[in-house]
């Protein structure tokens, strides 16, 4: 009886030892997970964003230049943006006249829309009013966050854009001011 209880203690203790002796059966590694930085703007039409504005000329003597015709929304501001919450926390994007000079007489506006809802994320706000384009860069959309419009025509931003005489100032129209504009949009960040 002893040799068997020797056995089966030497059996339990060699069978112990097997199971803990299996050290290597875990190991692990490092995964680093990087967000990338992304701030890209385009404008979309359907057949290019170059776009003619005009009053519509009078066909009877006597009558004014209709300018309430001078008025485009072919273009869209579509963004990709992802932002920093401590760097970067948003940014916006900005219009001005970068080359050209606007005719005597009239101003030029812009209005934005709400964003189409095409896209996600933190899509920027725009303002109730129309901009009246200069020289100085000013925000039309603001408070962007980590968010895209999604690509295209129909997705982002419509712009509405809008030739108005200035008050009192038929007088300062002049045929041979005619010219053409660049206008700049910019995502910046704030």
């Amino acid at each position: 009886m002893k040799i068997k209880n020797v056995l089966f203690t030497l059996a339990i203790g060699v069978i112990s030892t097997s199971s803990f002796a299996q050290d290597n059966n875990t190991d692990a590694h490092n995964v680093s997970v990087t967000i990338p930085e992304v701030a890209l703007l385009d404008l979309e039409a359907s057949s290019g964003t170059s776009i003619s504005l005009a009053p519509t000329a009078p066909t009877e003597a006597g009558l004014a230049a209709d300018f309430s015709t001078a008025r485009d929304n072919s273009i869209w501001i579509n963004y990709s943006s992802i932002v920093g919450s401590t760097t970067e926390p948003s940014r916006n994007v900005s219009v001005q006249i970068t080359s050209g000079a606007l005719p005597s007489g009239v101003a030029l506006r812009v209005t934005p829309s709400t964003d189409a809802g095409q896209g996600e994320g933190t899509m920027g706000a725009v303002g109730t009013s129309a901009i009246t384009l200069g020289t100085t860069a000013q925000n039309v959309v603001t408070g962007i966050g980590s968010a895209y419009t999604g690509d295209g025509v129909a997705k982002g931003h419509n712009l509405v854009y809008k030739l108005d005489k200035l008050p009192g100032a038929f007088g300062q129209l002049d045929f041979d001011q005619s010219s053409t504009l660049v206008i700049s949009y910019t995502l910046s960040d704030n």
